[in-house]
């Protein structure tokens, strides 16, 4: 289908363009930038491009792609830093320089590389969509070849592929290569979605502890601006007890960006010992890339993300920040004119953040193995104000909240999670796998939260009477708590500290637990609080 451009209004356009479809990828003007159908009146289409549109006029040609946005899912994958489109950023560098150029368009994945292609499957054999054809080795990953389609099997081919290469031909004449497209918003498929019950180890003390997430589970993070998100995420996305890490920088800064491909270059997986870059994909789309682009970001990342989940494996899908995607979203649905809701955002706002947030999850796949996707999304609330819709439409859908204190961050506490007001759904399923595993979890997590729920009440009584009004077993609680957040709560993410196994977190708070309870047996015999601190003061040291 073709058609040409009737109107031009910012990045969005009207076409003569019959037979079009909502949703459809097109391709406009004479540098052919991608652009999508999102309305539809009689024979004219708008379309919202998501490239710059300076240099475009009108009369210039749109060609229908015949199908929607989508991406292309294969092995080449791992290790890849591509844009809100999908498009690699390292291979668009070396056609045209540093700064993205308007109609670049290339394939995500190296089509010379050639994989070993191992085959379960035999000329005659009867398959289904879904089943295991065979395997290839990306990387460490043990990568299967999925068929798309239904049927008998004429040919086979085995030994060195690449993703061009046709690997399983049909007697109907389909044949199936390693790489196929799959439409960004649509889910992919699974047999049965199960419930969440295994821990994700993030290597943070206060979050694995006190405010757990699952695998398979969604955590919001919001925080104002300064208050670690970025750094918080990063952390996590090096040392998570994932296969495989999803990260989109959505309306980042480029330098933030530029910092975590170097330093993620250097870094080494702690499992398998590994560059960590082996099993990252990283889809930048910083704040100088076009504003467009950035709402299909997220899709595009969590396609590629349900792409590994559906081999079985643990992904963690990272996105900074939520807050940037839904100021986009507002844009675009302003340059379209539609009815603004609360604050200006679209009135879909909702229903478009869970649609998203709905795909994560642990799934039984259709070859019938377990495979889990877990979000942790930050969210940027303008001014700390957690009541924004942006946030709100998370709450609805999460499980896990992770705040983060201004107050916090400007006393250098890192990470700034705020434990009077954060939260978790999951804390008892988590409290019971752990339990199995290290002595004592369940109930020294329990006193940690009882002291420092009793230290807030008593902050406001001695806001009132000073430290000096309180009774000496107050002070005592008062001292510890501090003890707890300065050397078990707060977390160097640069320092050897950066990771804390759950064995190792459970046995720093059971000291400190284990020391105020002797502290608390010698005030009882009379010793003097002075002396209490003074004595444990020189056994820390």
């Amino acid at each position: 289908m073709k058609g040409r451009i009737v109107s031009i209004s910012g990045a969005t356009i009207r076409a003569d363009l019959a037979g079009a479809k909502v949703g459809d990828r097109v391709y406009v003007g004479t540098a052919r930038l991608t652009g999508e159908v999102v309305r539809l009146e009689r024979d004219m289409a708008t379309i919202q491009v998501f490239e710059e549109v300076r240099g475009l006029g009108v009369g210039e040609p749109v060609v229908s792609a015949g199908g929607p946005l989508a991406v292309s899912l294969g092995p080449g994958l791992l290790g890849g830093i591509f844009d809100g489109l999908q498009r690699p950023l390292t291979v668009l560098r070396s056609q045209g320089g540093d700064f993205m150029q308007s109609g670049q368009d290339s394939f995500p994945m190296d089509r010379t590389t050639e994989y070993r292609f191992e085959t379960e499957c035999r000329p005659g054999d009867e398959v289904q969509t879904g089943d295991p054809l065979g395997w290839v080795m990306e990387g460490h990953i043990r990568h299967p070849v999925l068929s798309p389609v239904g049927g008998r099997i004429s040919k086979i081919h085995a030994g060195l592929a690449t993703l061009e290469t046709p690997l399983v031909h049909f007697k109907a004449g389909d044949a199936v290569k390693l790489w196929h497209a799959w439409p960004v918003r649509q889910p992919r498929p699974r047999k049965t979605r199960q419930v969440p019950g295994v821990p994700l180890v993030t290597g943070q003390r206060c979050l694995d502890f006190l405010f757990p997430l699952l695998k398979g589970g969604v955590a919001i993070v919001p925080g104002g601006f300064g208050t670690g998100k970025t750094v918080l995420e990063q952390s996590i996305a090096k040392f998570a007890d994932v296969d495989v890490v999803v990260y989109v920088g959505c309306g980042e800064r480029g330098n933030e960006m530029a910092g975590l491909l170097d330093e993620f270059g250097d870094l080494r997986d702690q499992k398998s010992g590994r560059p960590l870059a082996e099993r990252t994909i990283i889809v930048a789309n910083t704040s100088n890339m076009p504003v467009a682009a950035r709402e299909s970001s997220i899709f595009t990342a969590v396609t590629m993300a349900e792409y590994y989940r559906d081999m079985g494996l643990d992904v963690l899908l990272l996105a900074d920040s939520l807050s940037r995607w839904a100021e986009a979203l507002r844009e675009i649905s302003s340059a379209l004119e539609e009815m603004p809701g609360e604050d200006g955002y679209p009135t879909y706002l909702g229903s478009r953040l869970a649609n998203f947030i709905e795909r994560a999850g642990v799934v039984e796949t259709t070859t019938g193995a377990q495979g889990s996707l877990t979000m942790i999304l930050a969210v940027s609330p303008p001014g700390a104000d957690f009541a924004e819709p942006v946030t709100q439409s998370c709450l609805r859908v999460a499980g896990t909240l992770w705040i983060l204190d201004t107050r916090l961050a400007h006393r250098r506490h890192f990470p700034a999670v705020d434990w009077t007001q954060s939260y978790s759904l999951y804390s008892e399923h988590a409290a019971s796998h752990f339990a199995d595993r290290h002595t004592g979890w369940g109930g020294v997590r329990d006193r940690c939260r009882d002291l420092l729920q009793r230290e807030e009440s008593l902050r406001e009584v001695a806001e009132v009477v000073g430290m000096e009004g309180l009774q000496e077993r107050d002070r005592l609680l008062m001292e510890m708590a501090e003890r707890i957040r300065l050397d078990f709560l707060c977390q160097n993410s640069f320092t050897e500290d950066a990771f804390s196994s759950p064995q190792a977190t459970v046995e720093r708070i059971t000291r400190l637990i284990e020391e105020y309870d002797r502290a608390l047996g010698q005030l009882d015999t009379g010793a003097t609080l002075e002396e209490v601190l003074r004595e444990a003061k020189d056994a820390t040291f």
